[in-house]
């Protein structure tokens, strides 16, 4: 089968695309034929050597993926069905997706839901599941659309186009926080009633006006510090992202004298029934028209030039990889 290797060597990470013996896949009770892969930010950091991601190698990166089983010893799987996968290290410390097959564990899988395809299915990808984990989020903490308004930072980029989507479907006001002009049209077509720019989130004092009933927050850093301080009193943030940083540099204020919520959400390792209802309120809330708004398809030749272009901050939306 044709596969996407990593190798490193003296401390460089180098990508190729390969013929791998078949033999050559992990242990798992479920293999698949795979249709679609997403580029994920993490991918991307991955197949550079920009990120610590992988630790092992050779290692065949993908974070997620979508096809038909192709064998299985669960009987919770047949042979034929859809399925999907994102999360649980595959692509990071097990074989992933950036590959005609793939050999998982068999609790690692969804079924395929009603409605979606493999290429809508990772038109979603990751980044999709986790935006949709983000608002179910909010919704736990009390946000409703009569709330005010959610800002999502980050907003040209998958979780944040999304998350967009999304949220303009449910009948929230959503503001787009971008740093690039160029993705306002984009944006505002997703449903983004505002754009703001990222420079003006860039500093705050531990309090400021309560502006937010809520946030999707995927940068990190001052930027989320600066929500922090603009929470209305009982606002929530779901907190998916660090690329603007590790660090937090806010005070205890937000959280004592507004009863603001900081929620963190992780796609990697969300338990099974959480994946079933994202991934099935995904498949019904998504409006058809984002599939065409928000997705580049590249073959696995170009992945390695698109992961660069990821890293750069050149790329918009999702980028879907078609597996032949």
């Amino acid at each position: 089968m044709q596969a996407l290797i990593l190798e490193q060597n003296e401390g460089q990470t180098r990508a190729e695309v390969k013929n791998v013996a078949i033999s050559a896949l992990p242990e798992g009770n479920v293999t698949v034929d795979i249709d679609y892969s997403g580029l994920n930010y993490k991918d991307a950091l991955a197949i550079t050597g920009k990120g610590k991601i992988i630790r092992q190698f050779p290692m065949v990166p993908g974070i997620d993926f979508a096809g038909r089983v192709y064998s299985s010893e669960d009987n919770r799987f047949h042979v034929g069905q859809p399925v999907l996968l994102t999360g649980w290290g595959v692509g990071e410390n097990h074989w992933g997706g950036l590959a005609k097959q793939a050999r998982v564990n068999a609790d690692w899988l969804v079924p395929m839901p009603e409605g979606l395809d493999a290429r809508k299915a990772m038109i979603i990808g990751t980044a999709g599941f986790t935006a949709m984990l983000c608002i179910m989020a909010l919704e736990a903490a009390g946000v409703t659309p009569q709330s005010g308004e959610v800002v999502v930072t980050g907003a040209s980029g998958g979780v944040g186009s999304t998350a967009i989507a999304l949220l303009h479907h449910l009948g929230y006001q959503v503001v787009a926080v971008s740093g690039r002009t160029s993705t306002h049209s984009y944006l505002k077509q997703l449903g983004a009633g505002r754009i703001l720019d990222r420079d003006a989130f860039a500093d705050s004092r531990p309090l400021e006006k309560q502006t937010w009933a809520g946030a999707i927050d995927t940068v990190g850093g001052k930027v989320l510090a600066t929500l922090l301080a603009q929470m209305n009193y009982g606002g929530c943030i779901a907190a998916c992202g660090l690329a603007g940083g590790t660090s937090l540099p806010t005070t205890v204020m937000p959280f004592i004298l507004r009863n603001v919520r900081l929620q963190g959400v992780d796609s990697v390792m969300a338990p099974a029934g959480d994946r079933l209802t994202a991934w099935e309120r995904l498949a019904k809330e998504l409006p058809e028209s984002f599939y065409q708004q928000a997705a580049t398809e590249i073959t696995l030749a170009q992945v390695s030039e698109y992961a660069s272009a990821i890293i750069n901050n050149e790329v918009r939306g999702r980028t879907v990889v078609k597996i032949d």
